[in-house]
């Protein structure tokens, strides 16, 4: 695996002390700051805070560009019928 695969780590489960298990969370914005945005992992089960993850306006940078670099891919492999 490279450097960059875990610049973009996100978590899809977490351990969850009230479930006292690993459970699927769901990522909640919580503050938009000039350098960076903080988010919190929620538990889908019980609702419970379980982490949380600090992205640098230059990460949220580089997401929004893949984002829409994707976007244009996808645009580009449509068959339109006319």
């Amino acid at each position: 695996m490279s450097h960059r695969q875990f610049d973009e780590f996100r978590a899809s489960s977490l351990f969850c002390a009230r479930c006292n298990t690993a459970q699927p969370v769901r990522s909640r914005l919580l503050l938009v700051l000039p350098d960076r945005e903080l988010h919190e992992y929620l538990c889908t089960v019980c609702g419970e805070t379980v982490g949380q993850r600090e992205v640098t306006a230059a990460d949220s940078v580089a997401e929004e560009l893949a984002r829409r670099a994707q976007e244009a891919r996808r645009a580009g492999r449509q068959v339109r019928i006319l």
